[in-house]
């Protein structure tokens, strides 16, 4: 399976109003609840009014379309790195899986993966 570096850093923020995200930017994803809503973006993309924000996340994502029938792709990866004692937060589109590890982790997350036969760009 091939996964493909995401070459900038992430921030994982909640805010109380959805008209601070500048959704013109390229690279964001919003989840809203009834609980909260929540915003993963580039950080040097982050909204000014963040109600929590945790900076220092770096990702890579799933390279080609998932079918909604394949199963078990998230659950290995995420797998593979809890094994190795880096934590994940996971977001996923209609089209893929994105993993985000923290900054600190990443040239470990990257390289156990690679030991696990994943190619990555």
């Amino acid at each position: 399976m091939k996964l493909k570096k995401l070459e900038y850093d992430l921030t994982v923020c909640q805010l109380a109003n959805e008209a601070d995200i500048d959704l013109r930017k390229p690279f964001y994803f919003i989840g809203k609840t009834d609980e909260e809503l929540s915003l993963v973006c580039r950080t040097e993309d982050t909204p000014q009014n963040t109600t929590n924000r945790e900076d220092g996340w770096k990702g890579f994502r799933i390279e080609g379309t998932l079918d909604f029938s394949l199963i078990g792709i998230l659950s290995k990866i995420s797998g593979i790195l809890a094994e190795n004692g880096i934590g994940i937060f996971a977001v996923s589109t209609f089209n893929t899986d994105y993993i985000l590890v923290k900054q600190e982790n990443f040239e470990k997350a990257l390289t156990v993966l690679r030991n696990a036969a994943y190619t990555i760009d």
